[in-house]
C-alpha cells in the first residue's frame, strides 16, 4: 500500500484585507444573487468572473420544477463568458449566496459539476482561476480550482 497526503491552501480574508479588484468581484457576485430564479430552494446564488481582458461577467442560479434541469450560477457565468469571449481566460471567480433575508454567513462552495467545469476552464487556457468564496464572516480564497478538486479529470486524461 502507498499512502500520500494532498494539501490545499485556503486563505481567509476579511473584507478590508482583500484587494480592491477582489472586493469589486464579490460585490458583483452579491448583486447577481438578485437575478436568481430560485422559487423552490429560496437559495439565491450569484457568481461573477473576471476575464483576462478585465471584463466582468455575472450569472445566477436558475431553478426548474424538474430540478436536474436547473443551472448553477457558476456555470451560467462561465458558459456566457466563453460564448461571448471564447479567447479570454477566466482569471478569477467569486461566489455569493443570499437566503433568509441576508447573505450567507459562511462561504459556500461550488458543487462538483461546477468544480469540473471550472477545472476545464483552467485546463483549456492553461491558467489558474482564482476562486473567492464569499461569506459574511470572511472570504475563502484559493489560487486555483485544483485546490477545490485535487483529483482532476481533464483533456489529458482522455489521452492516456
Amino acid at each position: 500500500m502507498e499512502k500520500y497526503e494532498i494539501k490545499s491552501e485556503v486563505c481567509v480574508y476579511q473584507e478590508d484585507e482583500l484587494r480592491l479588484e477582489d472586493r469589486e468581484l464579490i460585490e458583483a457576485a452579491k448583486e447577481a444573487t438578485k437575478s436568481s430564479y430560485s422559487p423552490y430552494s429560496s437559495f439565491q446564488v450569484g457568481a461573477a468572473l473576471r476575464l483576462k481582458n478585465g471584463v466582468v461577467i455575472t450569472g445566477s442560479n436558475q431553478e426548474n420544477a424538474s430540478y436536474p434541469l436547473g443551472l448553477c450560477a457558476e456555470r451560467t457565468a462561465i458558459f456566457h463568458a466563453q460564448h461571448m469571449y471564447p479567447e479570454q481566460p477566466v482569471v478569477a471567480l467569486a461566489i455569493a449566496a443570499f437566503a433568509n433575508g441576508h447573505y450567507h454567513p459562511e462561504p459556500i462552495s461550488p458543487c462538483g459539476a461546477c468544480r469540473q467545469v471550472m477545472l476545464e476552464v483552467e485546463d483549456r487556457y492553461q491558467e489558474p482561476v482564482r476562486v473567492l468564496l464569499y461569506g459574511i464572516g470572511g472570504t475563502h480564497v484559493v489560487e486555483s480550482v485544483k485546490d477545490l478538486l485535487p483529483f482532476q479529470f481533464v483533456s489529458e486524461s482522455l489521452k492516456k
